[in-house]
């Protein structure tokens, strides 16, 4: 039978995976899609990303917080230790960059979609979106990878609350 605690470990690592890997690549391809400025392929691509970041990122944003608080209680981690107060901190900030992000995701998807249905240029509004999701991502993409680094190197430091 399987400890619990690898059970927990590799959902864990598993979510954060997602959360890096899909966070990775829906960028990507809505970069490589913007950088053609055709209406179509931003629709196309941007209908997707919102699908793949409502079926894979949310379900990793449930998960991880669960197996995270489950796990530092099976291996003995106090939730007031410094690196994860500061983890949950960063996931909250994480977390405060991608719910605008759906939103606006949303938004460039429709807006593309109207605009490749009019035979139109996508519009100043569509590239306002594109330059703050483009802007979000970077604190999203940084708080996911010193997370990951907090849950790998487990630092002794002491956050004063």
């Amino acid at each position: 039978m399987m400890d619990l605690s690898i059970v927990l470990k590799l959902l864990h690592l598993f979510g954060a995976v997602i959360l890096l890997g899909t966070g990775a690549g829906i960028a990507f391809f809505m970069v490589m899609a913007n950088r053609t400025r055709d209406a179509r392929t931003v629709a196309h691509v941007a209908g997707t990303v919102v699908i793949a970041d409502l079926i894979f990122t949310a379900s990793a944003v449930l998960l991880q917080p669960v197996t995270g608080v489950l796990l530092a209680q099976t291996k003995g981690y106090a939730l007031e230790e410094g690196w994860v107060v500061l983890s949950i901190a960063l996931y909250l900030l994480v977390g405060a960059c991608w719910l605008p992000v759906v939103w606006i995701q949303i938004a460039m998807r429709d807006i593309a979609r109207t605009a490749a249905a009019d035979h139109a240029p996508l519009p100043a509004r569509y590239h306002r979106l594109y330059r703050l999701w483009f802007c979000l991502g970077f604190p999203a993409f940084a708080g996911v990878v010193v997370i990951i680094w907090l849950m790998l190197a487990k630092p002794n430091f002491i956050i004063g609350l």
